[in-house]
């Protein structure tokens, strides 16, 4: 029989009544999912969201809600409550899946990992054109130093990203997040937007806008595959929910926070059951306790990532619709760029503040996300080597900076970037790791599983998230001639 480990009762914060300041003071917990709002506030929201904006008006806002619901919500939090209810690392429970050892997280770095640079060159690219256009030399080629101002742009990124440690990253992101929050709502004030319009778009589930003559005529030829890129890139890719369960353990949150953590993991890694919580009803209860940061963690990541989204949104279907914006190549910061000044110059600094804080925080984040996730699945695979973290590090930064400056210079489109990465980064490996939650959840006592409720949603998200896998398939494949 395992031994069960003793759940102290809960002390400091967690033992005092409910009040306005214990409120204020969980709130103040905000962290590890600041990360992840703040590093899938990239690309997704400056750009993409922003032309679905431009193209569809407010039509599209249900999509940002849908998106942020189900990975904003319940895939982070379904993640990060095993670990903190266990205890344990999920790469250690999901390298137990039946078939080759590992397989399961092997596939997941393999999908991160070679589509990384897809996904850095989409974010950098239109930050290089956004560089020459202000600042680039006149009669200068604009190819060349918009290549070479997007190579500097990541290689600054990758080298500074290596020096950054967990703590700092932390406290920068939550810098990035306050940025955001305030300067879109800002931002989109200044623009008035038709509230109406945007509440009647928010909850317009599964309606598709027809798309107007201004439109590229891929996009309006296969709407489905440009809706499902956008759900895709509204909350980035796999490795950061991933990370998440990490952080949640570095936090010490619930169980990770026990003195004998150690030897519950190195139990928990030798069992293919979750044998060592017990099951009374006061240590369900006070594990319960233990574990509630990540609800409030969870729930200001969703409100951020939702909000600053849609005001992105919002900005593109209440300035740049009506002006019909194209959005077409690479120029897509500098077209917004003209367009916010030509309506009025006290919203220029607002725009640049929000993009350069936006695609900074997600580019400067991104190596930490890798070392967390790849030393942990390569520890759970192979547990008797040493994997050395800042050694990952090292090695994840030098291929990224290698794949991607290959792409820039090699001149492939922006579409069949964010594409193909949208497809394989997010909807179909946050499919599979949705999928790898709810297998989770189900291994826990019954006592400790979540709330029907929440794992009836995570069951919806994953079904979501598969329809938009599938979509993205279908689209790229009809793309490309495949069928």
């Amino acid at each position: 029989m395992a031994e069960r480990a003793q759940i102290p009762p809960a002390t400091g914060l967690f033992a005092e009544p409910w009040s306005a300041g214990k409120v204020r003071r969980l709130l103040a917990m905000f962290g590890p999912a600041a990360i992840v709002a703040s590093v899938s506030i990239g690309a997704g929201e400056t750009i993409v969201v922003v032309r679905a904006g431009a193209w569809a008006g407010y039509g599209l806002l249900w999509l940002v809600l849908l998106s942020a619901v189900v990975k904003g919500v319940f895939v982070t939090y379904l993640i990060g409550r095993y670990t903190a209810v266990s205890g344990e690392l999920i790469g250690h429970r999901l390298v137990q899946l039946p078939g080759p050892r590992g397989w399961f997280l092997l596939l997941l770095v393999v999908l991160e990992m070679s589509c990384a640079p897809l996904a850095w060159v989409a974010i950098a690219k239109p930050c290089g054109n956004l560089v020459h256009y202000l600042a680039g030399p006149p009669g200068s080629s604009p190819v060349l130093w918009q290549n070479a101002g997007t190579s500097l742009f990541i290689l600054l990124a990758l080298a500074l990203g290596l020096r950054l440690s967990f703590s700092r990253l932390e406290k920068q992101q939550l810098l990035i997040c306050l940025i955001l929050v305030l300067g879109t709502a800002l931002g989109t004030a200044i623009v008035r937007p038709d509230l109406g319009a945007a509440l009647a778009g928010s909850l317009s589930f599964g309606d598709i806008p027809d798309l107007p003559p201004w439109a590229p005529e891929a996009a309006r030829a296969n709407p489905l595959l440009m809706m499902a890129t956008t759900f895709g890139y509204v909350g980035g890719g796999v490795f950061i929910y991933l990370a998440y369960s990490n952080w949640v353990g570095l936090h010490r949150w619930g169980l990770t926070d026990h003195p004998r953590i150690e030897g519950i993991r190195e139990q928990a890694m030798a069992s293919g059951r979750v044998e060592h919580l017990p099951e009374d009803a006061e240590s369900v209860r006070r594990l319960r306790v233990l574990a509630s940061p990540v609800r409030w963690d969870v729930g200001a990541g969703a409100v951020v990532l939702f909000v600053v989204t849609a005001a992105f949104m919002l900005s593109g279907a209440a300035v740049l619709f009506p002006l019909q914006t194209q959005f077409e190549g690479w120029s897509l910061l500098t077209e917004q760029a003209h367009v916010w000044r030509a309506i009025h110059p006290s919203l220029v600094w607002i725009y640049y503040v929000c993009i350069l804080a936006a695609l900074w925080g997600t580019l400067q984040a991104l190596p930490e996300v890798y070392a967390r996730v790849v030393q942990e699945f390569l520890a759970a695979i192979w547990p008797h080597r040493e994997w050395s973290y800042e050694g990952i590090k090292r090695i994840s930064c030098l291929w990224v900076a290698a794949a991607a400056l290959a792409l820039i210079w090699t001149g492939v489109p922006f579409d069949t970037l964010i594409q193909i990465a949208s497809f394989l980064l997010a909807n179909l490996a946050i499919f599979l790791i949705s999928l790898g939650a709810l297998y989770l959840n189900r291994l826990l006592p019954r006592p400790h599983r979540t709330h029907w409720l929440i794992a009836a949603g995570g069951w919806v998200s994953a079904a979501v998230l598969g329809a938009f896998a599938a979509i993205s398939a279908w689209g790229l494949a009809a793309k490309f001639g495949l069928l």
